[in-house]
């Protein structure tokens, strides 16, 4: 009996495990990417994954007429038309209600106090003052102790709860905006979004990329925020107007940006050289930015990856050709 067709795309560097365990369980068709897709291709998969930055739309599906599951280990599904799938009846395995799960996958939580540490006590540019032999501690005074500061969430579900925990552990006074979310008793809620950021010293946003999101973080929503306050971001560049920003940090209203995401990044003729914020970058030292690798563990690539095959896997344990 032949397995089910799975469309794999080379640019989602599944872990070596994770590909063996897609082999042993489908017949996989290996792409670069999407761009590659051939009708002849689609016409013969039963499962396809679903990389960021490409849009899997009804288009899409109407050229795979066996398609049964599309595969994606992201934790929103915005790059695919969820009505579409369901209309067609073809399961959609991702990270999107795994709560659960998610709650043991730490490392972009991580990352976010990794990037606001940095940016905070400049830790990449004294680094450069080392190596370019030097050694004076008195040009990097930060500017205050994480303890005197303020700290506001925005987006108070799976990450920004954990990033709260995290203040909280270093006596940061907390507060977060997220009109679906309740107080958990660590946390103090801020009604309104120009409130938070008007109060807090440092702004971390954990909110998902959303149509009714995007730009959330406006040109408006910035002026608000506290000047001289350091603005982190792990979540997308879509939820920020990032020349408003880049404005800000030009004026030093807001003091500093540490983020693991730009603008534009998911596409193929992406170059980071060009972007705003990194040319910003090469001649300030208040952006510190990192290649989307806030969720970057082995570990959790092996098991992130791994969850979303074997519910494809499920999926098609009773598949007959």
């Amino acid at each position: 009996m032949s397995k089910p067709v799975l469309l794999y795309y080379r640019l989602l560097s599944w872990q070596p495990e994770n590909q063996a365990l897609a082999a042993a369980n489908f017949a996989v068709h290996e792409l670069d990417n999407p761009d590659q897709d051939t009708d002849e291709i689609l016409k013969g998969i039963q499962a396809c994954c679903a990389p960021l930055g490409f849009y899997f739309g009804s288009g899409k599906m109407e050229r795979c007429p066996n398609l049964r599951a599309i595969v994606t280990n992201t934790t929103g599904v915005p790059h695919i038309d969820m009505p579409a799938a369901a209309a067609r009846d073809i399961a959609v395995f991702s990270l999107k209600d795994e709560q659960t799960f998610l709650d043991t996958i730490t490392p972009t939580a991580e990352h976010t106090w990794g990037l606001l540490l940095a940016l905070l006590r400049r830790t990449p540019w004294s680094f450069d003052h080392i190596k370019a032999g030097h050694w004076n501690r008195f040009e990097w005074g930060a500017p205050a102790m994480l303890s005197r500061l303020k700290l506001g969430i925005i987006g108070h579900g799976r990450l920004g709860r954990r990033v709260a925990r995290y203040g909280a552990a270093f006596d940061m006074a907390v507060r977060y905006h997220d009109p679906f979310a309740e107080a958990d008793g660590i946390t103090e809620r801020a009604e309104r979004l120009e409130e938070l950021v008007a109060w807090a010293d440092v702004i971390s946003l954990h909110v998902p990329a959303l149509p009714e999101t995007e730009d959330l973080i406006s040109a408006e929503i910035l002026s608000h925020f506290k000047p001289g306050s350091l603005f982190i971001n792990t979540a997308r560049a879509e939820l920020v107007d990032e020349a408003a920003l880049l404005a800000a940090l030009e004026t030093g209203h807001i003091a500093g940006y540490g983020a693991d995401v730009l603008e534009g990044e998911f596409g193929l003729d992406f170059k980071a050289a060009e972007h705003p914020l990194v040319r910003h970058a090469q001649n300030h030292d208040n952006v510190l930015l990192t290649p989307h690798i806030a969720g970057s563990t082995h570990d959790a690539w092996r098991e992130t990856q791994g969850r979303v095959i074997e519910m494809a896997i499920e999926h098609f344990k009773d598949w007959k050709t």
